[in-house]
């Protein structure tokens, strides 16, 4: 065995699978890939948390039907262009197990779904926040831009001793003044950083200045394209960001929306995810033969928001949707149902009745301010959670 971690273990078998598959990731991105050992050692820390959330997941009784899996599978093919029966081969050709990639899918969603019932559902935003993100925007335009930013962080354990806060503070030094001499920065975050992208070279993405955690958006601010900001200490440890790209944003707001009314269905004791879906497959068979989806809505859906209005959510932009559905619908012209698909709330069908572009500026900032608000919450929020937890484990590696 690689690692015990609480009453558990990660197996070397794991491991060295992982290995292999984040050194291919990493070679198709072409990042330079650091020695093996210390590869060996980050996908290794990743393995572990990941045990530790999935003991947290079991003991909170936070489980993946297969329903669930079939129909993330199915999305997942839908998405590159093929049908189910096809995905095994097409993962083969890249080198991927197919049973293997299914339980890793499986486990990405149960961490998802408990990250979502720990982390985010507890997460809030006030219109004052939402006022007082806009008038920032406005004294400050940078707020609006969008930031390419890649991050190292080098944790610091909540008991640290004063001699391991001295060790984490001249290794996070080091890795500044490497990353400043000119190394490069991906290598660096794949080595050293204890964040959960260090194995994707530490990239954050494209963020809107308000979306990023707020203990960075001021280094940011001072940092051009290219730059590196000295470390950061916060509750989590030491940070050190690398600016890569800057982009404005537009003033005008005109998003596509979509008109949509569904069902909603939720499993109970008495009818698990398959009975579920099996329902609602037969109610899009009797809506495609020609009965009213509003009048079934009305007498079946269990959203009390919208079953008495035949299920109609009204005009919507993309970001009102939790991203299931949305990806549920993308793809729907007018008038189209959607298969049965699951979301948080439960299992749905979806009928797509419109699109349009629509000129929404004053309240789409509204929502966009509120999504970037939750959006660095949710990323503060969550390596404090996944920091506490690898805390408080038992870990122990075995050579």
């Amino acid at each position: 065995m690689a690692a015990i971690v609480n009453d558990g273990v990660v197996l070397n078998s794991e491991l060295d699978a992982q290995v292999e598959a984040v050194s291919g990731r990493l070679r198709q991105q072409k990042l330079e890939l650091p020695p093996q050992n210390v590869l060996r050692q980050q996908v290794l820390e990743r393995l572990v948390l990941q045990e530790i959330q999935m003991q947290r997941a079991n003991r909170a009784g936070v489980k993946v039907s297969d329903e669930t899996v079939n129909a993330a599978l199915q999305d997942v093919a839908k998405r590159n262009g093929m049908t189910l029966s096809q995905l095994p081969d097409a993962l083969a050709k890249q080198g991927e197990d197919y049973a293997s990639y299914r339980d890793e899918l499986r486990k990405e969603i149960t961490l998802s779904l408990l990250r979502q019932r720990d982390v985010l559902q507890h997460i809030s935003v006030t219109p004052r926040e939402i006022d007082q993100f806009l008038e920032k925007q406005t004294k400050t335009p940078s707020e609006r831009n969008e930031y390419n930013v890649s991050h190292i962080l080098i944790a610091v354990a909540q008991d640290a001793s004063p001699a391991q806060l001295e060790q984490a503070a001249k290794r996070a030094a080091d890795v500044y003044q490497r990353a400043k001499g000119g190394e490069d920065f991906a290598k660096l975050a794949v080595a050293y950083s204890n964040s959960q992208t260090a194995l994707e070279g530490g990239a954050l993405g494209w963020r809107k200045g308000g979306e990023l955690p707020t203990f960075l958006t001021d280094v940011i601010a001072g940092l051009k394209p290219g730059e590196v900001s000295e470390p950061l200490r916060t509750p989590t440890g030491y940070h050190i960001i690398r600016l890569n790209e800057v982009r404005g944003a537009s003033e005008k707001a005109v998003e596509n929306q979509v008109h949509v009314r569904h069902i909603l269905m939720k499993t109970t004791e008495l009818a698990d995810d398959a009975t579920v879906r099996l329902k609602l497959t037969a109610l899009r068979e009797r809506t495609l033969k020609g009965e009213d989806f509003a009048g079934l809505a009305q007498t079946t859906s269990q959203d009390p928001g919208s079953a008495a209005e035949g299920g109609d959510l009204g005009w919507a932009g993309p970001g009102t949707f939790a991203p299931e559905f949305k990806q549920a619908i993308a793809g729907l012209k007018d008038n189209e149902i959607s298969e049965p698909f699951h979301t948080q709330f439960g299992w749905h069908i979806a009928q797509v009745l419109g699109h349009r572009r629509f000129d929404n500026t004053d309240e789409l900032k509204r929502r966009q301010a509120m999504e970037a608000i939750r959006a660095g919450k949710a990323d503060e929020e969550t390596e404090l959670w996944l920091r506490r937890m690898r805390d408080e484990a038992f870990v122990e590696f075995k050579s």
